[in-house]
């Protein structure tokens, strides 16, 4: 037994202790399912392409109208649209994609404060996880591309994700779509001056994933054209 274990073992009853490692290996099979689940809902799908944005973008607002304006304009091209399922520009995402009679996902999570899922994902396309890391597997493989939008902490965390696994290898290059060049400006000039020039921790082709853009037919045109390149398939 390491010492690392010891010190946890001595904070807790061995009955105790003995519970929290069998709740740890029963958690593994939940973990398990979700990711069976994941993979046979999402193999069928076909091409579609992820939107993400904030749950706190209010119907009617700039934001919003745009991604269901691009939502609408993916599915006039064979693809279906991927949300994370909840309000905001996800439901716009969504709507979009059902006012185009195209493949409408939705990939909710359970949360304790937001969010159940909006009303225009296909019934048969809706899968709600528990852990974020299941559902950002589920986005990496089955997303032909991503559509960034403006948002909060877990939009920033899902495009870094990207970014990460593209730029390492781990993952196919699809292409990312950075939209409203006014919200990203202030970060992308940090990634320029600061990671890329002052600190040299990312390569000037780094900057190559992405491509920022303020309207709906220059983020589906982006998409479009990596495709005329290369076939559509899954990311790994």
């Amino acid at each position: 037994m390491s010492t690392s274990e010891e010190k946890i073992r001595s904070a807790f009853q061995e009955k105790d202790w003995a519970e929290i490692k069998s709740e740890d290996s029963w958690r593994i099979f939940k973990i398990v399912a979700e990711f069976v689940e994941g993979y046979e809902k999402m193999s069928r799908i076909g091409p579609c392409v992820s939107i993400f944005g904030s749950a706190r973008t209010q119907s009617g607002t700039k934001y919003y109208k745009l991604a269901e304006e691009i939502a609408f304009k993916l599915t006039q091209f064979g693809y279906g649209v991927i949300t994370g399922g909840g309000p905001g520009i996800m439901e716009a995402g969504n709507l979009g994609a059902k006012r185009g009679k195209g493949r409408s996902v939705g990939m909710n999570i359970h949360l304790p404060f937001e969010q159940t899922h909006n009303m225009f994902i296909d019934p048969d396309k809706l899968i709600t996880f528990d852990y974020f890391f299941v559902r950002k597997t589920m986005f990496m493989k089955y997303s032909q591309g991503f559509i960034v939008l403006p948002g909060g902490f877990g939009t920033l965390d899902e495009l870094f994700e990207a970014l990460t696994l593209i730029q390492t290898g781990k993952i196919g290059r699809f292409p990312i779509v950075l939209v409203g060049k006014l919200y990203w400006k202030g970060l992308v000039e940090w990634i320029k001056e600061v990671m890329l020039e002052e600190e040299k921790n990312i390569k000037l082709d780094d900057l190559d994933m992405f491509t920022i853009v303020d309207e709906a037919d220059e983020a589906v045109s982006i998409i479009n054209h990596f495709y005329s390149k290369y076939m559509l398939s899954p990311n790994f």
